[in-house]
């Protein structure tokens, strides 16, 4: 079992950083794929980044590639996403989750069994 809790949401300007975290409980949190999703109102939840187990592989969402890093830390069993000139369009609440199952970056919602409560970033033009 893994219990997921994003923090570091906010209200920023466009060209401004953020940077999410989520602690996870549970001993499966280093063993597993580890991702960022997010939601903006009407839309489907979309994968932003991926990290694996050993944090040495990630996968980033074109959409954000070059402005978000996704890394983590599992002494402290948490993940971090660093989102760095963030646009309007970036408006979204955002998702941690965990895929214990998964050796590989896997990118639909569907391959990951636990998620956090979400975390509102809203970016103003």
């Amino acid at each position: 079992q893994v219990q997921l809790v994003e923090s570091g949401g906010g209200l920023v300007q466009a060209g401004g950083s953020l940077r999410l975290s989520c602690a996870a409980s549970g001993r499966t949190f280093s063993g597993a794929t580890m991702g960022w999703f997010r939601q903006a109102p009407g839309k489907e939840r979309e994968i932003v980044a991926v990290i694996s187990a050993s944090g040495v592989y990630t996968y980033y969402a074109d959409s954000v590639k070059g402005r978000f890093t996704i890394s983590r830390d599992n002494a402290k069993n948490t993940v971090y996403l660093q989102m760095n000139r963030l646009k309007p369009e970036d408006t979204a609440v955002f998702y941690c989750a965990a895929a214990p199952k998964s050796r590989y970056l896997v990118i639909h919602t569907t391959n990951y069994d636990y998620w956090g409560q979400g975390t509102q970033v809203t970016v103003s033009s």
